[in-house]
């Protein structure tokens, strides 16, 4: 499966590939399939086995901090689809324009991201998804008042990013800066 929106990233390159083949321009048309084939790889979208209960990561990569909130990286071989960490109301989404600072450094407070605020039976989670150096185009499927159930998809971010998500009092967070996680499988924070 692809994620959405994604499928014109990997129709122009193989039409490019194609007319270039035709005009006998084959290492233009060999670059075309190559990248069809990297953006193939990097826009799927995979199915997961959700857990019934606790709070699952909304984002595949590395856990890089844990401190009120557990922030994860996203590398280009990982699945950029985000998923609601716990099922709940779609709040409040606010997306702010920013810079383009590699994600996972610290001057990265000030570049592109969008904040989905879900009301769940534990208090507000807010989920932000925020663009890296070579990320361009944070994508929201969700809108204000839907209702998401755990591992649901709530958007993506293209080519390397980061996603922060907090965790609300009653639950303790289960994973540790160093490990890596999947989104709508791996737990994140248990009931207390």
């Amino acid at each position: 499966m692809l994620a959405k929106g994604s499928i014109n990233w990997i129709l122009t390159p193989l039409i490019v590939a194609l007319g270039a083949g035709l005009l006998k321009l084959y290492p233009i048309a060999v670059v075309g399939v190559i990248m069809a084939a990297f953006f193939t790889i990097f826009f799927r979208d995979p199915e997961r086995d959700t857990p019934v209960a606790d709070m699952v990561s909304p984002a595949d990569g590395v856990v890089l901090d844990t401190d009120k909130k557990v922030s994860i990286f996203m590398r280009c071989r990982d699945v950029h689809v985000n998923r609601a960490p716990l099922p709940g109301v779609v709040k409040k989404i606010e997306y702010r324009k920013g810079r383009h600072t590699p994600a996972f450094s610290k001057g990265s407070s000030k570049n592109e991201r969008n904040k989905i605020t879900i009301e769940t039976e534990y208090g507000d989670v807010i989920v932000t998804q925020i663009a890296g150096i070579l990320a361009r185009r944070i994508v929201c499927y969700v809108e204000e008042g839907d209702v998401v159930e755990r591992g649901q998809r709530i958007g993506m971010i293209r080519f390397g990013s980061r996603v922060e998500v907090t965790i609300p009092d009653a639950l303790r967070v289960a994973v540790k800066k160093g490990d890596r996680v999947r989104a709508g499988e791996s737990i994140i924070a248990r009931l207390e």
